[in-house]
């Protein structure tokens, strides 16, 4: 026999359920599943990012999550999206550090420091923002990081620490040396280097990118 009591009860039963896809509107699913993507950077690189697991870290149906990426390069290529903005924040943090006053060259070994900070603590979001994707460009444009770098090196021929001539494809040469010391911490090949001598790498690498980028007027010595 069935009573008013009973019928009354269920409606909290059913609200309950939809929790797997009912908080999510208007996009917000779509963010929550590019924050999960980059959740399983953190721990397992681009390999561990796939469209599955980031549903079921949500806590949605696979279904509900190819709405809004339909493959696996998608969601990828919004996780390194998202990794690079976070390698930018990593770089224009230590950047707010110094004073407003501080000479381009304080900047400049600033942003190599937030670079290789990033990767030591983020290793997994390091190697998603650089992982190439069908669905994105790895390389420098629309890097926010990048850029960053940029305006930097714009700043010392400004300065006249470095001559013009000098300075077109700047970015890559710098780059590529605070990637590659980033690169070969991260991935252990330098492991038999205590602490210490794994700063001073780091600081000989940030002067010899210096000493690379002195042909100015102004550079001194």
């Amino acid at each position: 026999m069935k009573n008013s009591g009973t019928a009354a009860e269920k409606p909290p039963e059913t609200s309950g359920k939809p929790t797997r896809e009912g908080p999510y509107h208007h996009g917000d699913l779509r963010n929550a599943l590019v924050r999960a993507a980059a959740e399983l950077a953190e721990t397992g690189g681009p390999d561990a990012v796939t469209v599955r697991a980031a549903a079921r870290r949500v806590g949605v149906t696979p279904t509900a999550a190819y709405r809004h990426f339909t493959n696996h390069e998608q969601l990828l290529g919004a996780a390194q999206e998202r990794a690079q903005q976070s390698l930018f924040g990593a770089m224009a943090e230590i950047l707010e550090t110094l004073g407003p006053q501080a000479h381009a060259i304080a900047r400049l070994n600033a942003v190599g420091r937030g670079y290789i900070n990033f990767a030591t603590r983020e290793p997994g979001l390091f190697r998603t923002a650089f992982c190439g994707t069908k669905a994105t460009d790895p390389g420098p444009s629309g890097s926010p990081a990048f850029d960053l770098l940029s305006d930097v090196l714009d700043e010392l021929v400004a300065i006249g620490y470095t001559d013009p001539a000098h300075r077109p494809d700047a970015e890559l040469g710098a780059w590529s040396a605070v990637h590659g010391m980033a690169s070969l911490i991260i991935e252990g090949v330098v492991a038999d280097l205590d602490e210490e001598q794994r700063e001073g790498a780091i600081r000989r690498m940030l002067a010899m990118v210096q000493r690379g980028l002195a042909t100015g007027p102004n550079a001194g010595g």
